[in-house]
């Protein structure tokens, strides 16, 4: 009785291993027709680029070019004339601005404005630097309160909003407002 279950646990494993190897066989010719196909499309696709390059040396040969002028551009060829000797040009250029009038771009460069000084990157301007140190009040009195500020629309474009009264910023350090770095903060 083992030496029957024994002979067919062995012809079972046979079935399976002969199973496992027609897969693998199958999954190999499956590759392999794939290999083919994809060595094919490269072998279409450099004829398609050899063709092409073939094409664009045609397209670009000297002699096509200068026919295409002909038929299309009706140029014609430079007389000798048309040349001149270096000797019979003038020896300056003429002046178009006299010598005594002043340069008419350096006059409107000089009426120019100074642009105003433009906020970048910050919502706030930049804090100017205090002259004397700030002072503290005496611990007994509560600290001054801000003056209350209204809210503003915010307008419907990209633009910064309204900065802060001046009041707002002569308070002490504890209770300063706090103003925005050079940069974005979000």
């Amino acid at each position: 009785m083992i030496v029957r279950v024994l002979n067919l646990a062995i012809i079972g494993a046979l079935i399976m291993a002969a199973a496992y190897v027609y897969r693998i066989k199958y999954d190999s010719t499956v590759q392999a027709e794939r290999l083919a196909k994809i060595r094919g499309e490269v072998r279409r696709e450099r004829d398609v680029i050899a063709a092409l390059r073939a094409e664009w040396g045609e397209l670009q040969s000297p002699a096509r070019i200068e026919a295409l002028a002909k038929r299309y551009l009706h140029l014609k060829p430079v007389a000798p004339t048309q040349f001149d000797k270096l000797n019979a040009l003038p020896e300056q250029p003429p002046q178009l601005v006299k010598p005594d009038s002043r340069d008419p771009i350096g006059e409107v460069i000089e009426t120019l404005e100074e642009p105003p000084t433009a906020m970048t990157g910050s919502l706030w301007p930049p804090l100017s630097a205090p002259t004397s140190p700030p002072t503290s009040p005496p611990m007994s009195a509560p600290p001054p309160a801000a003056p209350p500020v209204a809210p503003t629309a915010v307008p419907a474009h990209d633009t910064a909003p309204t900065p802060a009264p001046a009041a707002a910023e002569t308070t002490n350090e504890a209770h300063a407002p706090i103003m925005k770095s050079g940069r974005l903060d979000r």
